[in-house]
């Protein structure tokens, strides 16, 4: 049976996510419907890009992904959104460009008015889980917003990145990629600089450090973490979402 995820702004202290997951069973009532979180940041794009270019590719391909960050205002369209073959199913605002490089295979847009989308939306996608196809549900269309996602610059001396996330635990993750370093550093003392810190290694694992230090890894997804081993790193060392983070290379 097709999997439905649903990623949200909507908080768990109202009556949202039930009443949208109430809509998706009213109309499939086999339905089986996956959070994978309702705590992003409202109207927080780079946010929800990245909870769900983090985790999506887990799910089985053909997966549906139900989208609620819709503020009504800076939507131009509903669309469908097949995307490695994975289909996204929300607001036009930008979002689903920011999980993937890859751009869609296709686009469906869908005849959904923004006051009614919180109604809508979730028919469509119990319609599109129980076999309807896109072209049944909307009209296939060239239309989507793209942002582009600010990606970490490499050079020989240097690989300059940025918080582009902090998480639970007061973790920093950064956009510098395992691969770029592994290749910079190869045969290559470095030193990471974070605000006015620095160190000199990256850790396997973040019980290499004691607790209280700093400790740098690289998380499941390949990039750059930062933090303090049980400690918040974000409010410790005083960094936040788009703090620098510079790893230089010494010839």
């Amino acid at each position: 049976m097709t999997l439905i995820t649903f990623t949200s702004d909507f908080g768990q202290s109202d009556h949202y996510v039930a009443f949208t997951k109430a809509k998706i069973l009213k109309t499939f009532p086999e339905a089986r419907i996956i959070d994978i979180s309702h705590d992003i940041k409202p109207f927080n794009l780079a946010h929800m890009a990245h909870v769900l270019q983090s985790v999506f590719r887990e799910f089985p391909e053909g997966t549906i992904h139900l989208l609620g960050n819709d503020n009504h205002q800076n939507v131009q369209s509903y669309i469908i959104a097949s995307i490695e073959n994975h289909y996204f199913v929300g607001p036009n605002n930008g979002v689903m460009s920011l999980i993937t490089d890859r751009p869609p295979s296709s686009i469906h847009e869908l005849e959904v008015a923004p006051k009614s989308s919180f109604k809508v939306l979730p028919e469509i996608v119990a319609k599109l889980a129980n076999g309807a196809s896109p072209d049944s549900l909307g009209t296939t269309s060239d239309n989507f917003v793209r942002y582009v996602a600010r990606k970490a610059r490499a050079t020989k001396k240097e690989i300059a990145g940025h918080v582009i996330h902090v998480d639970h635990y007061g973790n920093l993750i950064t956009n510098i990629e395992k691969v770029d370093f592994d290749i910079l550093s190869r045969d290559k003392s470095y030193m990471i600089v974070f605000g006015r810190d620095s160190v000199n290694k990256v850790n396997a694992h973040v019980g290499e450090v004691d607790p209280g230090e700093v400790f740098f890894i690289f998380n499941v997804n390949e990039r750059l973490m930062l933090g303090i081993n049980q400690g918040h790193g974000a409010q410790l060392l005083g960094l936040e979402y788009d703090s620098p983070i510079i790893i230089q290379f010494e010839e």
